[in-house]
């Protein structure tokens, strides 16, 4: 929506480690209203009524995949709406209500237009921290229309070449480089299971830049139905393979998003005659929960590294998220602090809160809010990525990632069971990414 503002509301609105900044949130209750469009599983929680020019709220659109077979994200449009309903009853972003449109993408690339259509007819100014696999279908309808995409779940190439893609994380790049270097020192053969996607088909090269950077062969490209309700064939073809090549005992590293678990489960059996084989995947894939189910201590997972992109769940820096989560979204078990699309769409909206407040008193619309973020306008999360700043000249525009401003991965190991941090601080993967070969 275009118009000014009203009278600005006074209530607060190799590796190597670094450490990170903490902040917290100052939370209260509010309302929400909600509705939905059975054509695409839309919904709003609105920050006002009515209204036109100065008046007019300001609207966005989060979307995820939700009630499919595949991988969902319903906590990260539920972590939007519960946002709105916080920042409208602190007087809404720079005096302005805050409108959160939701919409389910379904896991299919019609569906992923038609949200993005949704957002251009509802004149949002952007779309915030969202999930879609089906880059090729929405980003050309939000470039005809040059709305930005801010802090997207990084789940495809495209959110990092775009002009109008303003990413929080690494996205998979980053997660997998990473876990390709901490795997290159202590495993025999790697196999990845993948999903046999189009997304799917990019990882191989991201974890092998990895890979070989210390040195190791690639891994062995193995896919896999993303929605399978058994993974029986694949674990016994990638625990074969572990026996047949040079150094100790192989890693097996299944990134299949939500059907991760179901491939563990699978994995679990057919390795009782493979002590040694070991498992590493990437945050998304994996979560505490995830590990609880499968055992625990004496799951599959244990001794197993995992990539993230944040700090732990544990990190101070996360407060102000839980404090929100626990006053505005209480009762509601799909908004889980721990969820990276959660934490993901979090920081997201810490940048959009930025973005409008640097407006002041000036017009809040898709292309004002754009031209802050290519204007140079840093961003600070309260440590839980570095401070961001979105150009076309970042240090990994090379090798065709002019978007990815944040490399930094978290390295986590389960141990007794539990996800601990393996190193403080962060791994940073740009000079890993700058010798992959991604063209």
């Amino acid at each position: 929506m275009t118009g000014r503002r009203p009278i600005r509301s006074t209530h607060p609105g190799g590796l190597r480690g670094r450490s990170r900044a903490t902040r917290t949130g100052v939370l209260s209750a509010g309302a929400l209203v909600a509705c939905a469009s059975l054509a695409v599983g839309c919904g709003v929680v609105p920050g006002a009524t009515g209204g036109s020019g100065d008046d007019d709220p300001i609207t966005v659109m989060t979307w995820a995949p939700q009630d499919t077979g595949a991988t969902n994200k319903p906590g990260m449009p539920a972590l939007a709406q519960a946002y709105a309903r916080w920042v409208n009853s602190q007087g809404g972003l720079g005096g302005r209500q805050l409108n959160v449109l939701t919409c389910n993408d379904h896991n299919d690339s019609v569906a992923a237009a038609k949200c993005a259509r949704r957002a251009v007819k509802e004149d949002a100014v952007a779309v915030v921290g969202s999930y879609s696999q089906y880059a090729d279908s929405f980003f050309p309808v939000l470039e005809g229309a040059r709305i930005p995409y801010i802090g997207g779940y990084g789940l495809t190439n495209t959110e990092f070449t775009s002009p109008l893609s303003y990413p929080v994380n690494g996205g998979q790049p980053a997660l997998l480089a990473g876990l390709g270097s901490a795997l290159a020192d202590s495993c025999g053969p790697v196999t990845l299971v993948r999903p046999d996607t189009i997304a799917g088909d990019q990882l191989p090269v991201l974890l092998d830049s990895g890979l070989s950077s210390g040195g190791h062969e690639r891994a062995h490209d193995q896919r896999a139905a993303e929605d399978a309700t058994s993974y029986d064939d694949q674990s016994g073809r990638a625990l074969a393979r572990e026996g047949t090549g040079p150094g100790g005992p192989g890693c097996v590293v299944p990134v299949l998003g939500d059907r991760t678990g179901t491939f563990m489960d699978s994995f679990r059996r057919a390795s009782e005659d493979h002590p040694d084989v070991r498992t590493a995947t990437v945050l998304g894939s994996v979560d505490q929960t995830t590990i609880n189910a499968s055992g625990g201590a004496s799951g599959p997972y244990e001794g197993a590294y995992v990539t993230g992109w944040y700090p732990s769940v544990g990190d101070p820096a996360w407060d102000g998220l839980k404090k929100l989560i626990k006053e505005q979204a209480f009762g509601n078990n799909d908004v889980d602090a721990a969820d990276a699309g959660v934490q993901t769409t979090w920081i997201a909206y810490t940048v959009l809160k930025e973005v409008v407040e640097s407006l002041g008193d000036g017009e809040v619309s898709a292309d004002t809010v754009r031209r802050a973020l290519d204007g140079g306008l840093e961003v600070g999360t309260g440590g839980l990525t570095p401070d961001l700043r979105w150009t076309f000249a970042d240090k990994l525009a090379s090798v065709g990632f002019p978007r990815l401003v944040n490399a930094d991965v978290t390295l986590q190991v389960v141990r007794d069971g539990r996800l601990v941090s393996a190193r403080q601080g962060t791994v940073n993967t740009t000079r890993t990414l700058q010798n992959a070969d991604v063209a």
